[in-house]
């Protein structure tokens, strides 16, 4: 079986289409050559400074890394995806860095990565320079603002770096062993690297598999396959977490056009829909009710026409099934797009919804997906009903960057075969599909019967004042831990706990409804839209 490397990708199928566009920001159309050449330029920069390859994957174990790894501290834009490919051109391994993060939590995802490289924006420059006390020998590179932020002393300014590089290829032996790290977000607990090898990882997230599901092996059928089949992506979600990033690169690999919107520094929903409408966006990218609602409810307000939109995936975070209609309504014919799946584990299963008929909670399952025992000990099959484990088979990560330990939790051996089980709880279904009930670190033990967070904050936003909710435990002495919800009411709307509740018993048992409710004027999300337990946590005294 052949496998393939992203770098080698990359510049084959910018070889087929070249004068096509590649990455579209602002005034900026970069096509795919040009976007070769300039990360061409950057690995040549990080090659200089010695940046690369040191250790051979063959002499490593699972948790281990053999290449210098580079830290992406930026808001979306053309510099984003040109920094992973100049990384992975250099045979260097790139990061993602949260630009929400503290100077702390900025320390320790340094360290824990073992950085060698930080490329930034110039917004970020106050905090490099703080960073730099504790990590004196990291090569910085700066990407300019706009606002004229003077040029860190020693760091090399991104663009002048990249002219005064060579333009050649690399001379380098590309391996399908070479490493693709993604930070996990950290919203249960510290942040971790997943170690990928390029060859799964293109198998499992970025689009290394045909209509029929079967693996691409060979780059003559990519390249043919990005010839006649362009599509024009925009995924307004920050690049530093992976639906972003994994649904361009996606493109990228069928010779797609990867549109960024205009503002980067927040999400704005006026913007991105005006994005979609000037670029002739094809497909859009949500998580969660966090983004889908804002920018439904904008759509709404206002005239714009999306024709050009034909699908809105939805991956990472819950989509309500009364968002989905609205989504239908407002356009005809839409496809909306459940994926389901995690940093551990790629793509594990899709829903879809079409001909204004919402579906919701339960999945087809991927070709390697399957749902473990409770007890981590077979594969459950046709006719096991009991809760067990989503779990991924085949192309998964090696492990996380720096912990053995986690590593052999987190991917079992059963049967002889590897697993991916990054936590969520889910049961087969009678058609043969798989229902994901949530993440097992958030859910609540309660008198002895588990709840799952999502369910009840599913429940709970069915209530028209709710604009948005998290639910978490804490401790108590009569139930061991309690449910609680945090909320968030729409402007100008009011409603208090019992009326929530009674709306939400509808929907789930009595025994799943908070006993505490704290209303807060908007709740915290990681700038992905996920759910920040611990900051709900918090908020309740867990």
């Amino acid at each position: 079986m052949s496998e393939l490397n992203l770098a080698q990708i990359h510049e084959a199928v910018a070889t087929v289409v070249p004068e096509r566009e590649c990455i579209v920001h602002r005034s900026r159309r970069l096509s795919y050559a040009e976007v070769s050449e300039r990360s061409r330029r950057l690995a040549n920069v990080l090659r200089v400074n010695g940046l690369g390859l040191h250790t051979p994957r063959s002499e490593l174990a699972n948790h281990e890394s053999g290449q210098d790894h580079v830290a992406l501290y930026l808001y979306n834009g053309p510099e984003y995806l040109e920094s992973m490919l100049g990384c992975f051109k250099a045979r260097a391994v790139p990061f993602n860095v949260n630009y929400r993060y503290v100077e702390e939590e900025l320390l320790y995802l340094l360290e824990d990565a073992s950085a060698r490289a930080l490329i930034y924006h110039a917004d970020f420059a106050e905090m490099v320079a703080e960073l730099r006390r504790e990590f004196p020998d990291l090569l910085l590179i700066q990407v300019d603002d706009g606002k004229g932020t003077e040029l860190l002393d020693g760091a090399l300014d991104y663009e002048q770096a990249l002219s005064q590089a060579g333009a050649e290829q690399p001379e380098l032996e590309y391996s399908p062993d070479d490493l693709y790290i993604l930070y996990t977000g950290g919203t249960t607990g510290m942040p971790k690297g997943v170690l990928w090898r390029q060859a799964d990882v293109f198998v499992a997230a970025l689009g290394g598999r045909n209509r029929k599901g079967e693996e691409v092996e060979e780059l003559t059928a990519l390249v043919e396959r990005a010839r006649r089949e362009p599509t024009r992506v925009l995924p307004p979600p920050p690049m530093m977490h992976g639906a972003a990033h994994w649904v361009a690169f996606h493109t990228f690999h069928s010779g797609g056009t990867v549109v960024i919107q205009d503002e980067v520094r927040r999400f704005d929903p006026e913007d991105v829909l005006k994005v979609v409408a000037r670029e002739r966006v094809e497909g859009l990218l949500l998580v969660g009710d966090a983004f889908g609602r804002p920018l439904i409810e904008a759509l709404e307000q206002s005239e714009l026409e999306l024709p050009s939109l034909r699908a809105v995936t939805n991956s990472g975070a819950p989509l309500s099934a009364d968002l989905k209609q609205r989504w239908m309504r407002r356009i005809p014919g839409l496809m909306v797009v459940d994926a389901i799946g995690s940093s551990e584990s790629g793509q594990q299963g899709v829903n879809v919804s079409a001909g204004g008929e919402a579906q919701t909670g339960k999945f087809a399952l991927s070709h390697s997906a399957r749902v473990l025992s409770a007890d981590l000990s077979r594969v459950l099959g046709p006719g096991d009903d009991e809760l067990g484990w989503l779990a991924q088979g085949g192309r998964v990560p090696l492990g996380y960057l720096g912990d053995a330990e986690k590593t052999a939790r987190t991917f079992p051996v059963i049967d002889g075969v590897r697993y991916s089980v990054p936590g969520d709880r889910a049961r087969l279904t009678t058609e043969g599909g798989v229902e994901v009930l949530g993440r097992d670190s958030v859910t609540i033990n309660s008198g002895g019967e588990k709840i799952f967070a999502e369910e009840v904050e599913a429940a709970l936003k069915l209530h028209p004042a709710v604009y948005d909710a998290i639910v978490c435990g804490r401790p108590s002495e009569r139930w061991g831990q309690e449910v609680c919800a945090v909320i968030e009411l729409r402007p100008g709307a009011s409603a208090g706990a019992d009326e929530i509740g009674a709306e939400a018993s509808k929907h789930v048992a009595r025994y799943k409804l908070p006993k505490a409710y704290f209303f807060r004027e908007r709740i915290e999300r990681s700038p992905s839209g996920k759910p920040d337990y611990r900051w709900a946590k918090a908020q309740v005294g867990g």
